[in-house]
């Protein structure tokens, strides 16, 4: 392709739902915009032609002269910075940027950010419910549900954003108010060629410019390296010091406090699990930062039952329960959710794993297994590399498919065991989303009943 020197265009690369956002936002802005996706038929190809049927497009591979003479490169999640075509890019000095940066840049009201391996979408929704009962006009999104941009409102008082990785690999000054990194657990092994810290370290860009952070005491790997003035606030599942959220008392009776100060019996939650339990100090931690009131957060904590597909119940019968965790799809948030789930029931977890793996090391899910589990369920494109991890520490049985896994589980669990749903692995050898895969096993236990 020929370009000349005096064309100025910002490149969007990926026409996903970010995509689309972000080629929407600059085009309105009266940039100039050019829009690449490496698919065929990209999902929002239709609508970009519909709103802004003059935006051009390109599709294929990633064209290097394309990406080297864009004025900026806008990087959707899905579109890893290490595309050839984005280096070239780079090395001819082209900044690339996330749509947070354009987010950030325009958003007028406090910021709060909120990433993890696991637990980021419970409880960026939680703080935002915290914020809503607080009378607060907020708007909750990111990775979780609206993409940021399409957030963006004079009447915000406050923003309430779950990132990712992705997205924060390529956000520059986020200068969120409060930020937290709530646990650090290796996921997207293959977007980090298996390398732990290129992860953590993409997780830590939500601290650049921040006000206030909040971090997890149990998981060094969250705690922000910051200036000395950022102020800091810190949970654990123990018990606190004294300006920390944490745990009191006993099993019989444990309460959610703020060093001695005792605020809330445990007992009380809808929620159940111990991660969820610190998911509930966590959004105490960063709603205080944030100077939401302590009875209206108790309150909202009190009554939140939790996000779909996130330790779900779905279900008893005869004596078992079936829990769906599709969200599970890393091995730190299997782990969470049969530690937290197993210390709380009487009888076994029957673990259902599998799906695609992201070239994730199965091998934390030994200990968790040897102690809470009865066997392991496993199926789908790694459930062989599961099954090669736990044999010898439970009983494991290869199946076809998750309805398979469901009706080997049913034969084994016995009255008092827990059909625990977390597959530790994505779901895209055999469905297109976590959601559809955890309906279907919602549907599945359903038909049985």
């Amino acid at each position: 392709m020929q370009l000349i020197g005096s064309d100025r265009y910002t490149l969007v690369m990926g026409l996903g739902k970010t995509g689309f956002a972000c080629a929407n936002y600059l085009a309105a802005q009266g940039q100039r915009v050019i829009v690449t996706d490496t698919r065929e038929k990209p999902p929002y190809l239709n609508k970009l032609s519909q709103v802004w049927p003059d935006i051009p497009v390109h599709l294929g591979d990633f064209d290097t002269e394309l990406c080297c003479a864009a004025d900026t490169i806008v990087l959707s999640p899905g579109v890893p910075k290490q595309e050839l075509a984005i280096q070239a890019a780079i090395s001819h000095g082209v900044p690339v940027r996330s749509e947070i940066d354009l987010f950030s840049a325009a958003a007028q009201a406090p910021i709060v950010a909120i990433t993890g391996s696991n637990a980021k979408s419970t409880v960026t929704s939680l703080v935002g419910a915290m914020a809503e009962a607080a009378g607060l006009h907020v708007a909750v999104g990111g990775n979780l549900g609206t993409p940021a941009l399409e957030l963006l409102d004079d009447k915000v008082q406050v923003y309430v954003m779950e990132l990712s990785s992705f997205q924060l690999e390529t956000t520059h000054q986020l200068g969120a108010e409060v930020a937290c990194v709530l646990n650090i657990s290796p996921d997207h092994m293959d977007r980090y060629d298996n390398n732990l810290m290129a992860y953590h370290q993409a997780k830590h860009r939500i601290f650049q410019g921040c006000n206030k952070v909040v971090e997890n005491a149990d998981d060094q790997l969250t705690l922000a390296l910051v200036p000395d003035h950022v102020e800091r606030r810190q949970f654990t599942l123990s018990v606190p010091d004294l300006k920390q959220y944490g745990l009191q008392g006993s099993a019989d009776e444990e309460w959610i406090s703020i060093g001695l100060q005792r605020l809330l019996k445990t007992s009380e939650l809808v929620l159940t699990g111990r991660h969820n339990i610190a998911n509930c100090l966590a959004a105490l931690a960063i709603g205080d930062s944030i100077g939401l009131p302590h009875k209206v957060m108790l309150e909202t904590i009190r009554s939140f039952r939790g996000l779909a597909h996130r330790c779900e119940y779905v279900s008893t019968q005869d004596g078992v329960t079936y829990i769906n965790d599709s969200k599970g799809t890393n091995v730190g948030a299997t782990v969470a959710a049969i530690e937290g789930l197993g210390a709380t029931i009487e009888g076994k977890i029957v673990l259902l794993a599998g799906g695609v793996g992201k070239g994730a090391d199965f091998a934390d899910l030994k200990a968790p297994m040897q102690q809470f589990g009865r066997a392991a369920m496993v199926y789908g494109q790694d459930g062989e590399d599961i099954d090669r991890v736990l044999t010898g520490t439970i009983k494991t049985y290869r199946t076809d498919d998750l309805e398979a896994a469901l009706a080997q589980a049913r034969a084994v669990a016995q009255p008092g065991d827990l059909v625990l749903l977390s597959p530790a692995c994505s779901s895209f050898d055999a469905y297109e989303s976590f959601e559809k895969r955890g309906e279907h096993f919602c549907q599945l236990v359903e038909a049985q009943a």
